[in-house]
């Protein structure tokens, strides 16, 4: 009987031990640990693309549209061929090149240098943008440009006696029905060609200067027109100015002609 007993008592141990044995599971399973290892990997490939595109999309948010790239977009415009810089260009859409009717540029005074890291808050800083100039050139669609308008065009919309301005200009009032708001007219003689001539709405004092409150257009190349704008704070520039306009759209002239210095 005592055998019989712990025959028995063996065999229940036994069962109990058998029947425990399949819950007894390693604490960390292999098909956890790949699945771990995987989710890890994804978590690293994540931070890598994010820390990437954070920098791209930082980079591209700090630029506002504009661009450091110096590369030279080739544009047709009417009978003209020009390349200008990327970062001289002013708007994404036209940084392309091809035909085109018109483009924009912007260039800081005195440099005439486009948009880069050394001089970005003149591009940036609202406050600052009277150290810029700024071009629109498209083809001729009139025969003669500012200059040539004063005599046929502008000689008969004055009113009242010529005043003298400063750095040899001279300020002329335009009539109130000529359409020109509070724009004056400001001329100077220009040895060996026809005279200066910009129109401009002057500040009621130098430190409210606009960024761009005054305009003259030119004739550059066969059929361009540069209009271009700056702040009449850089009047007493004007005759640099020009022949800075002059020398660089005429320098990036594919084709040249008589006009281009």
């Amino acid at each position: 009987m005592f055998f019989l007993r712990r025959t028995e008592t063996r065999r229940t141990a036994m069962s109990h031990a058998a029947r425990s044995a399949p819950d007894e599971q390693p604490l960390l399973s292999m098909g956890f640990l790949l699945r771990t290892m995987a989710v890890i990997a994804v978590l690293a490939v994540l931070t890598i693309a994010i820390s990437i595109g954070g920098r791209w999309f930082g980079r591209h948010i700090s630029l506002a549209g504009n661009t450091d790239s110096t590369a030279e977009i080739k544009l047709a415009i009417g009978r003209d061929t020009v390349k200008f810089p990327e970062n001289a260009i002013r708007f994404p859409s036209q940084r392309h090149e091809g035909f085109a009717e018109r483009v924009d540029l912007y260039l800081t005074w005195p440099e005439m240098q486009g948009y880069g890291k050394e001089n970005h808050l003149r591009f940036d800083d609202i406050a600052q943008s009277s150290a810029l100039i700024f071009l629109q050139i498209t083809q001729s669609t009139m025969s003669r440009d500012m200059s040539g308008r004063l005599e046929p065009i502008y000689s008969h919309l004055l009113e009242g006696p010529a005043e003298p301005f400063r750095n040899g200009l001279t300020l002329h009032r335009l009539r109130a029905d000529a359409g020109y708001g509070d724009e004056v007219l400001l001329t100077a003689p220009v040895k060996g060609g026809p005279d200066y001539v910009v129109r401009c709405i002057l500040p009621s004092a130098p430190d409210k200067a606009a960024g761009g409150d005054c305009q003259r257009d030119i004739k550059v190349g066969r059929d361009l027109s540069v209009l271009y704008r700056f702040s009449s704070s850089h009047l007493d520039d004007w005759e640099h100015i020009d022949a800075a306009i002059r020398t660089f759209v005429g320098a990036r002239l594919v084709n040249r002609s008589a006009t281009t210095p």
